[in-house]
């Protein structure tokens, strides 16, 4: 893996990460629809960096969603709970921010935010073993 690549991966990364951060912040201060919204693009960026390991990229959220599943549930790579996590997150954040009478309450927000921690958790994971053996990120020994 190149270094532009291995930046950009750290990059996704790092904006899941602050994603997350105010999900849980907004979860704290009731904002349900919000808290779920955030929760989602955490796992949604870190779904992105996922891609990049494999030199994908997608145009559209459900792209993201798909190739995720194409290539690292199916394929055995990532369990595939985290699969249905993502899914499940970029189906009620559209819920919650497209329409009028939201059906996303304290519970869902609740469980959007604990399965988006877990996602990122298990991505940085697998993303930090990768990273760690990658030819560009070695230091020459001296």
């Amino acid at each position: 893996m190149d270094k532009k690549t291995i930046i950009l991966i750290k990059g996704y990364m790092e904006k899941a990460r602050n994603k997350l951060s105010v999900a849980e912040k907004l979860l704290d201060g009731k904002a349900y629809d919000d808290a779920v919204s955030r929760a989602y693009y955490a796992a949604f960026h870190a779904a992105q960096a996922m891609l990049l390991i494999e030199g994908l990229s997608a145009n559209t959220h459900h792209g993201v969603v798909t190739l995720f599943g194409l290539h690292f549930v199916k394929t055995g790579k990532i369990d595939k709970k985290f699969g249905r996590y993502l899914a499940n997150l970029k189906d009620d954040r559209e819920n919650g921010d497209y329409e009028i009478f939201s059906t996303i309450d304290e519970e869902v927000a609740q469980k959007a935010v604990k399965e988006a921690g877990e996602f990122v958790a298990e991505i940085n994971k697998f993303i930090t073993q990768l990273i760690l053996a990658s030819p560009a990120e070695k230091k020459p020994q001296a």
